[in-house]
């Protein structure tokens, strides 16, 4: 009986003991303004306990066993929600505290997780609100700087993005050759990687070190998307007119499967700017597998075609003549306009993904990614013809003119016969461009056809003279630019808990990249074939056969051939990063280190007649850069916070910095180094239901940075050696200018501000100033082919305390948004930019600049208000917009409408200058003033303007 008793005693307790081991886990639901969200379904990935807030927002889920889980939040009108949450050993209760859901009914709110809590006495519970605060794009500040006035191309803090890391499934997306992301690889696939987590500027992030302009993490799980379909269409008037897509989601079987398809087109017949068009589409499928609560595998595959053509930028003549819409690089041809500029590529991605939770305490993501595919640009080339391009500057009026001027004062030989001549010029071509001649101010198709039509005997002669070919040479052809990538990258990202306030993260990561590029023939417009032959031979190398490829006499091209270059660079990097996060008192703390090291090279597949090294696989190239990251936050209470972030880091020069000219050679910049970052801010943080406020000072600096342009430049002065030995003097040349040793620094304040003066009208504001400047007076070094293989010292470009061009250094904006209680809102703001500069062009800082090349002295007659004049920064109009959006949500039953609509620069100023930069063909003081002065200079910056009122209207349908 006793033994009977003892059984069933230890089967009763058995229960008892396994129930009390479990946990309840809840917390609250509010919107933006601090309101309770009811009726919010909460749905726990792989179990069949969902539950439903109540109507304050609570809900809970009971008797959880320790694990990882993770939580779909969803309801009507608001973003979904994905969070995940760890339950340890002994822990009756958690709480998650406040979570807040953003409405759809704006599309400036990110759609990421906010914990927040008002207990400012549980110091667990605000650990977790300080790290939801600050991984999430929530901030006011980065909230209108990205969807206001991004759209003028402001920068926060001046930072160039190259300084920056955007990942896609645990693996980086930059690309090695030039440190941009081609995010046309997911274009139109806004519904796939719309929610990104971010690290803003320099602060430490759990998923990769980055840099100075943050850390973007997308993540594409199939699970994490919601059931059914989405199909949106919207409407625009800029680059693309029309959007259309459709995804499909099944949500996570029974079974353990999830699978997510979407397909997207963007199209216009022509964009907002003359001449141009646009075709891309976007696909995307995501298959997940879970197969136990913690295991789980995805694959990946995203490819996104597309086919659009570009616009040109224009100096002010331009565009006084033809308006901001003018594009220079389109004709009419059979009655269709027909571009040059034509950008065609599809490198899709394939990934796989592997998520481990190993036991109670540690997780392990593991990424294997591979990218394949080209990427082609169109442009017109030539040989042995003047520039085509109606914008050349022959072809403008102001080149009658400024050869009038040229001519009175330089030289006494000028009749007035020469002097009517250039007179009727100037009246003919400037009737053309006012009236818009489309045979002059565009180009003119049918002129290059002809010329390759007909029948010149003398070429067809000298052709079957020299290259033992007959039939017509087309001297104007279309070539592509080809980019021919293989990038193999994988990366994992392991997290162990010490408990809740300690966490250990490692980042391991390796990239393989490997491009091709070459110049292939893509329409010979009416010739029968063209050569691959330098037209410039006998300048660069006299005597010489000039031939871009020596190791094949056969110098025919036809379409499809390969001309000009052709090359492989390659890259491997690997990086490692171990983190720190940890809570102790009033503090938390993020320290994040770097150590990585990559090897390059490049290998030329033509032997170019000039240089040696143009042949074969260069040395390698190794660099090992090391960094550390640190994030200190103080907690006055839960609602007042003040946050550090410092970084110390160096980055290795990217391939196109590294190698000078790689299309023709292996020359690398001879002072080439890691660029080295140092940043720091200090920032003042609100966060309450009423206001939220960041206040924030920052300091950037940078050294050891790479510059490299390329253009043609007159009165260059470069020594050529001839075949015989002797050394001549070349006058004009196309040049490799290299800027190196760069200090930059970036200074500032920011604040954004977000007040609720009424339970449905909230107030924002950002103020922005900053002075980005050269901090000294780098190194310029110029490469040509005229000179041979020699890199030629052109002393120091005296730009220290030059502003950095690229962005407004000051940045101001005040808006509202009225949010009704029956779903719908408007909202506005007034945004205001200045102290936007181009950046300045090295070679005109230079003592060569100024100095006459024989007695080594300034130019007589040129003061030095004559050099400040000319040299002063460009800066550019300061501006003021007006934007509007508003929307309205509707449910039926089980579906869902969503209708919002938004119009930039309401006032339709056209007169902003977003870009451009300073040409540098005239490279000596004399000729570069004579044409400054000029009332219409030939060589004037060339810019981009923004392009007037614009609007996006959308329409999204969840069914």
């Amino acid at each position: 009986m006793i033994k009977k008793l003892s059984l069933v005693s230890l089967f009763t307790l058995l229960p008892a003991s396994y129930y009390f081991a479990q946990t309840t886990v809840s917390a609250y639901l509010k919107d933006a303004d601090g309101k309770p969200v009811e009726r919010a379904e909460v749905d726990m990935k792989g179990k069949d306990n969902d539950v439903t807030a109540d109507k304050i927002g609570y809900f809970q889920f009971v008797d959880l066993m320790p694990g990882h889980y993770q939580i779909v939040i969803t309801k009507p009108n608001y973003e979904t929600k994905v969070m995940e949450f760890d339950v340890m050993d002994n822990e009756k209760k958690k709480d998650l505290g406040v979570i807040t859901l953003y409405s759809t009914l704006t599309n400036a709110d990110q759609g990421l997780a906010i914990i927040d809590n008002d207990d400012d006495s549980d110091e667990s519970s605000n650990q977790v609100s300080t790290v939801g605060l600050l991984q999430s794009s929530q901030d006011v500040f980065n909230r209108i700087a990205a969807f206001d006035l991004g759209f003028y191309w402001f920068r926060p803090r001046g930072i160039d993005g190259r300084s920056g890391e955007t990942m896609m499934n645990g693996v980086s997306m930059v690309k090695s050759d030039n440190g941009n992301v081609d995010f046309s690889n997911w274009g139109g696939l806004n519904e796939i990687t719309r929610y990104p987590e971010i690290a803003p500027n320099h602060s430490p992030s759990e998923y990769a070190f980055g840099g100075n302009s943050g850390v973007i993490y997308k993540n594409t799980k199939a699970s994490e998307y919601r059931k059914g379909f989405q199909f949106t269409q919207s409407l625009t008037n800029r680059n693309y007119r029309n959007r259309t897509s459709l995804r499909y989601s099944s949500g996570m079987s029974k079974s353990g499967w999830a699978f997510t398809l979407m397909g997207a087109r963007r199209w216009a017949e022509e964009g907002i700017q003359e001449g141009t068009f646009y075709d891309a589409y976007g696909t995307y499928l995501g298959v997940e597998k879970k197969f136990s609560d913690k295991h789980t595998m995805t694959f990946n595959f995203i490819g996104s075609p597309y086919r659009r053509s570009t616009a040109s930028p224009s100096t002010q003549e331009v565009y006084d003549y033809r308006g901001v819409h003018y594009n220079s690089y389109w004709g009419w041809q059979d009655g269709e306009k027909r571009s040059e500029r034509v950008r065609r590529g599809f490198q899709p991605i394939f990934q796989v993904q592997d998520f481990w939770k190993i036991n109670k305490n540690s997780n392990l993501w593991t990424t294997v990614s591979y990218q394949l595919g080209k990427d082609r640009g169109s442009r017109l080339d030539w040989n042995g013809v003047s520039n085509p391009s109606p914008t050349y500057y022959r072809n403008l009026p102001s080149y009658y003119i400024n050869s009038i001027i040229y001519n009175a004062t330089n030289n006494p030989q000028f009749t007035p016969s020469q002097f009517t001549s250039l007179i009727d010029g100037y009246n003919t071509s400037l009737n053309s461009w006012v009236n818009g001649d489309p045979d002059v101010t565009q180009i003119n198709w049918d002129r290059i056809y002809r010329n390759n039509l007909k029948n010149d005997v003398v070429d067809q002669a000298e052709m079957s003279r020299l290259y033992g070919l007959n039939g017509k040479r087309s001297k104007i052809y279309l070539v592509d630019d080809v980019s021919d990538d293989k990038i193999f990258n994988a990366g994992t990202h392991y997290t162990y808990n010490f408990n809740d306030r300690t966490k250990f993260i490692l980042n391991v990561s390796y990239q393989n990249y490997r491009s091709e590029l070459y110049r292939e023939m893509k329409d010979l417009l009416g010739g029968d074939y063209a050569i691959n032959v330098d037209p410039f031979k006998e300048t660069a190398k006299p005597g010489s056969t000039g031939f871009y490829n020596t190791l094949d006499q056969n110098v025919e091209v036809k379409v499809g051939d390969r001309m000009t270059y052709n090359y492989i660079l390659r890259r491997q990097e690997a990086k490692v990063n171990p983190g720190l996060k940890f809570s102790t008192g009033n503090f938390d703390v993020f320290v994040s280190a770097l150590a990585g090291y990559s090897t390059s090279n490049r290998e030329g597949l033509f032997k170019h007649y000039l240089y040696e090294n143009s042949y074969g696989k260069s040395s390698d190239f190794n660099f090992w850069n090391f960094g550390l990251k640190g994030q200190v936050v103080y907690r006055i209470n839960g609602r007042n916070f003040l946050v550090y972030n410092g970084a110390m880091y160096n980055q290795a020069p990217f391939l196109e910095d590294l190698f000078i000219n790689p299309r023709v050679n292996a020359l690398v910049n001879p002072n080439i180094k890691s660029t080295v970052y140092t940043a720091n801010d200090l920032s003042y943080v609100i966060s309450t239901p009423f206001l939220k406020v960041r206040a924030t000072g920052y300091l950037v600096d940078t050294q050891n940075e790479t510059n490299v342009q390329r253009f043609f430049a007159d009165g260059i002065q470069l020594n050529n050696t001839n075949p015989d030995g002797t050394v001549s003097q070349v006058q004009s040349a196309f040049v490799t200018q290299v800027m190196s040793n760069v200090e930059k620094r970036n200074m500032g304040a920011e604040l954004g501000v977000d007040v609720k003066v009424l339970p449905t009208l909230s107030l924002q504001g950002l103020a922005s100033y900053g002075q980005f400047v050269y901090r000294n007076n780098p190194d310029v070094y110029l490469v040509s082919d005229a000179s041979g293989s020699s890199v030629t010292p052109f002393g120091k470009a005296y730009i220290k305390n030059y502003k950095q061009g690229g962005t407004p250094q000051q940045a101001f904006s005040l808006g509202f948004r009225y949010n009704n209680p029956k779903y719908w809102w408007v909202g506005a703001n007034w945004n205001y930019l200045d102290d936007n500069y181009l950046d300045p062009a090295p070679a005109l800082r230079t003592n060569n600049f100024i100095q006459n090349a024989y007695s080594s002295t300034p130019y007589l007659g040129l003061t030095d208000d004559d050099v400040r004049n000319l040299l002063k920064p460009v800066k550019l109009p300061s501006a003021f917009f007006l934007n509007a959006n508003a929307g309205k949500s509707f449910v039926f039953g089980k579906y869902y409408l969503l209708v919002t609509a938004s119009v930039n620069n309401i006032l339709n100023n056209r007169k902003y200058i977003t870009g451009g930069f300073e040409q540098t063909r005239e490279t000596k003081a004399l000729d570069f003033a004579t044409d400054y002065l000029s009332p219409t200079p030939s060589f004037g910056p060339k810019y981009w303007y923004n392009q007037g009122r614009s609007y996006f209207v959308n329409l999204q349908f969840r069914f």
